[in-house]
């Protein structure tokens, strides 16, 4: 028998990130694993998964790049 699988809130997802609940929002985050009326719910694993592949701090890519002593 496999046991059922435990969906994560976004509050529980912050908590094992380690940020506040707020900074969800401003993040990409994967198409959640469950969606109840408008609640969403992630594995435990498709949030670890994200975690550990999303770039890292200073990798945006929407910025304008500017050249040094340009004009």
């Amino acid at each position: 028998m496999v046991a059922p699988s435990r969906y994560l809130s976004a509050s529980e997802v912050a908590e094992r990130l380690g940020i506040d609940r707020s900074a969800i929002s401003r993040y990409k985050m994967p198409e959640p694993d469950a969606l109840i009326g408008k609640t969403r719910g992630w594995l435990p694993e498709t949030i670890d998964e994200w975690n550990a592949n999303r770039p890292g701090p200073g990798n945006r890519s929407n910025h304008p790049r500017t050249t040094k002593g340009a004009p």
